[in-house]
């Protein structure tokens, strides 16, 4: 069973434990709601023929109307179970849009192709491939820079893409060749009086351990600023795992399928003492908003930063009879205080547009963190 995500790197699920993948996109209600059996089915008639069963079990998913469910071939299927490894084929950068609707490059992984090619944290991305960004939702434009089109698994390792970036008023196009990337989902930065700054790209595999590493090894009684920004999802294994690192066991979300309601909680263990700021904005989605509303409905964080994205619909995964796979809508996931956030995403207890960093700083020293 899988909350669908894209993350901002790389595709990976939002699944939960011993489940597939899916993606991320702006929500919208489905015009019909379909089963595995009748997907398969079609699926079926249409190898008998002689004809492509995954093409037929995509064209059967696009009537529905439904546009997080999807069907992937075996070859993208395994694109997708790499990514849940943290492994990718991009270039190796992370941005945000910015308040005044620009696109900033937030981070340029250390030896990857853009670092390379001279993109900087900081440089404004204008165009992919000529095509301006402008406008563009950040998913989108990691999409282009992975080299995905609608439906279909990243180029491959060493294709080209060209990068219209800005900085200071001086313009530049770069050429990136992609890479096949290793791209570690966490990283701890220290901030003054002995807080740390845990920032969590998405949930792939190890995440959760990675965080309740994390916040053990920083100073007794130290503040935490967990950043989500830009989180796309990913397992919600994993974040279920790291909301374990700040609760002491109880619920950390619900959800609904096939008409029965099921319920996740964190690990008893974790530390509840230390104060605790989740930074969010437009890009956090998913498993990076279910760990989210679990610490604000759970009075264990204040949340800073702009309104989340809006996911929390469920996808079950069909072994079609070539070998591909079918993940099909059958359900929603809520906070612990019952909030639905597909379609809605979660309001921060301080809204913050620009600065956000600097702001939930300043609240963690207002909640008395310091080592």
């Amino acid at each position: 069973m899988v909350f669908v995500g894209v993350l901002g790197t790389a595709a990976a699920t939002d699944s939960l434990p011993g489940s597939g993948a899916s993606r991320e996109a702006r929500p919208r209600p489905a015009a019909v709601t379909l089963d595995g059996g009748t997907v398969a089915k079609a699926a079926a008639r249409a190898i008998a023929r002689g004809d492509s069963g995954t093409d037929a079990a995509q064209q059967v998913v696009s009537r529905s109307g439904d546009r997080w469910s999807t069907v992937y071939d075996k070859d993208e299927y395994e694109e997708f179970e790499q990514a849940l490894d943290g492994r990718y084929t991009g270039v190796g950068v992370g941005a945000r849009r910015t308040a005044d609707g620009l696109l900033e490059i937030t981070r340029v992984q250390r030896g990857g192709p853009a670092q390379q090619a001279g993109v900087r944290p900081g440089d404004v991305l204008k165009s992919v491939n000529g095509r301006s960004v402008t406008g563009l939702p950040v998913t989108e434009v990691m999409g282009m820079l992975r080299g995905d089109s609608a439906g279909s698994r990243a180029a491959a390792p060493g294709s080209a893409v060209a990068l219209g970036t800005e900085r200071d008023g001086h313009r530049a196009s770069r050429s990136v060749r992609r890479a096949r990337l290793d791209a570690p989902s966490v990283s701890v930065s220290a901030l003054p009086d002995g807080a740390r700054r845990i920032a969590v790209e998405s949930f792939t595999r190890g995440t959760g351990d990675d965080v309740r590493r994390a916040v053990r090894d920083a100073p007794r009684g130290a503040g935490i600023v967990l950043d989500l920004r830009g989180n796309g999802g990913g397992l919600v294994s994993e974040a279920v795992k790291a909301a374990s690192a700040f609760l002491d066991g109880g619920l950390v979300a619900t959800y609904g399928m096939n008409g029965r309601q099921h319920a996740l909680y964190a690990e008893h263990g974790g530390d509840t003492e230390r104060p605790v700021v989740v930074l969010v904005d437009g890009g956090t989605m998913s498993a990076a908003e279910l760990l989210t509303g679990a610490l604000q409905d759970r009075g264990r964080a204040v949340v800073v930063g702009s309104r989340t994205f809006g996911k929390g619909s469920i996808q079950m995964p069909t072994t079609l009879p070539d070998g591909s796979v079918a993940e099909l809508t059958v359900g929603h996931y809520r906070t612990p205080a019952g909030r639905a956030v597909d379609g809605r995403g979660i309001t921060p207890d301080l809204v913050v547009a620009d600065g956000a960093q600097a702001r939930a700083e300043t609240v963690l020293t207002g909640l008395g963190a310091g080592a």
